[in-house]
């Protein structure tokens, strides 16, 4: 198959920021401008100029940003019904944002243009034609999105391949087809691009698809078998009601499947993008997601597992390496001796199935499953007991004793919590104030780890779970608690397991520390 070259548009700084629980300050755009520029993708569709301060402000810092690959690129509207496109104040602003890329917005659906825009048919075409054309005069790049592409193409066909046309022929570079509610199936995405495509084969096609039906990876990667070169979305698949095509799932595919190419320098750096922007937008990254998920490369099944150890790729469909990520092997019932050996080996490469040493960790783990832990989504914790078993952990610090106290009914009270720790030779006692007992207790060992282990500024706890393992018990049961930490690199988890929540938590705490402190 003949390779094809795909351009790439993130909008997650305009259509991206419009999904729930999203907002970024002008310290966060800029970051993220810069974080999907190092990755290399073509065009960064930043924001509204003309819809608040922020935005415009924000374009005003980025015209000092040296870029290596991406354009910056402006989102606006045509231009008002009630103006001539020299005296519409939202052109105006796009202008002034000073972009060389600017998208463009207009209805391709004849029902919006009557009961939206409420204009006739014919004023909605001039409206376009004025618009694009205006700003290809100014010189500027033209992204035409054909809003309602799809949904109006099945309610009045003629009207949508219209737009299209007054599109082209006002000059705009892109012609952007928009599945904007996301209602599609792959085969009427296939079917409606094939015909643009024929009916405009000169014209250099884009798409743009939401996900409300769960198929916006899969329509686009259709839209480009069938000629489109353009392709538009969010990393994490972030935006409004469920969200827009996921990029770090779309680019790989077109990349590894598709036989494209896109201007992505490094494809490993996948998993490192998807984490900083994750950060940035204060979101998790499910763990099933494809190639950048946690759990995409992890293995748990005892056939999958043993067919894994025997042939690497047996249940995988390509190595986790290409996209930065990395391979995992889940201890549980239904794996053994082998996938524990092959866990350790990074520290313990000598040791195989049926060395003693792995039997006596076996045994221990299965003391301790007994008493309630489980390892299968701890991985840190079970590193710091094979080392301790092995004799390999020189422990960072040792609990001398901790104490909690709380307020309470009072508002705003707070929970209190004093540790005493010794390292190598020196004493430390340290207190904190938190919500909570575990939080003060964090609080408190961090304050008394910190003056000899100053890394530790790095680290901080992303999830805290706990579960009640005997409910028969009511309050009296035991608990497990994980705890999810990350160090902006990395992520481990670590278990505790006790009938005192505060003694179970310390102990995932503990090891969390300890984890990051043996540089694992």
């Amino acid at each position: 198959m003949k390779s094809r070259h795909i351009s790439i548009l993130d909008s997650i700084l305009r259509d991206g920021a419009q999904g729930e629980g999203l907002s970024f300050s002008l310290q966060d755009k800029l970051a993220i401008v810069k974080i999907l520029d190092d990755f290399g993708i073509d065009y960064i569709e930043a924001g509204i100029p003309a819809s608040n301060p922020k935005d415009l402000e924000f374009f005003k810092e980025a015209a000092s940003l040296k870029l290596s690959n991406a354009r910056l690129c402006a989102f606006g509207t045509t231009r008002h019904p009630d103006n001539t496109v020299e005296n519409d104040a939202g052109l105006k602003a796009l202008l002034e944002a000073g972009t060389q890329v600017v998208s463009i917005v207009g209805k391709a659906s004849s029902i919006h243009v009557a009961e939206i825009l409420r204009v006739t048919p014919e004023e909605n075409l001039s409206m376009i034609t004025d618009t694009v054309s205006y700003l290809r005069k100014q010189g500027k790049e033209v992204i035409f999105d054909a809003e309602h592409f799809f949904d109006g193409y099945y309610h009045d066909a003629d009207y949508a391949m219209k737009v299209l046309e007054t599109a082209v022929q006002a000059g705009a570079n892109i012609i952007c087809l928009c599945d904007t509610n996301g209602a599609c199936s792959p085969t009427e995405i296939l079917t409606v691009v094939r015909g643009v495509r024929s009916t405009f084969p000169k014209a250099e096609l884009g798409i743009h698809c939401h996900n409300d039906s769960g198929c916006a990876v899969a329509n686009s990667m259709l839209a480009v078998e069938e000629g489109v070169k353009h392709v538009q979305g969010t990393f994490n698949g972030c935006g409004e009601r469920c969200g827009n095509a996921d990029l770090g799932v779309l680019i790989p595919n077109l990349i590894l499947k598709k036989n494209c190419t896109c201007k992505i320098p490094r494809l490993d750096k996948l998993v490192d993008t998807a984490t900083l922007l994750a950060e940035i937008s204060n979101v998790a990254i499910p763990n099933d997601r494809p190639y950048v998920g946690r759990s995409a490369f992890t293995h748990k099944g005892g056939m999958h597992s043993d067919g894994m150890l025997k042939m690497r790729g047996a249940f995988e469909h390509i190595s986790p390496e290409i996209v930065g990520n990395h391979r995992r092997y889940l201890l549980s019932e239904v794996a053994g001796r082998s996938i524990l050996a092959e866990k350790l080996r990074h520290f313990a490469p000598n040791l195989t199935k049926d060395s003693p040493e792995i039997t006596a960790i076996m045994a221990r783990l299965k003391e301790l499953e007994y008493e309630g832990y489980q390892f299968e989504a701890a991985d840190a914790s079970l590193e710091i007991l094979a080392r301790r078993e092995l004799g390999l952990l020189k422990p960072h610090f040792e609990l001398v004793l901790y104490k909690t106290i709380d307020e309470a009914p009072a508002p705003g009270a707070m929970s209190y919590a004093m540790i005493q720790v010794r390292v190598g030779d020196s004493m430390e006692i340290q207190a904190a104030l938190g919500n909570g007992p575990v939080n003060a207790l964090d609080g408190a060992l961090r304050k008394a780890l910190k003056i000899f282990y100053p890394q530790l500024d790095k680290v901080h706890l992303t999830d805290y779970k706990v579960r009640v393992l005997d409910t028969a018990s009511a309050t009296a049961s035991k608990v497990r608690v994980l705890i999810d930490s990350t160090d902006g690199k990395r992520s481990w988890t670590t278990v505790g397991v006790s009938t005192d929540i505060i003694q179970a938590s310390w102990t995932a705490l503990a090891d969390s520390i300890e984890y990051q402190l043996i540089g694992v």
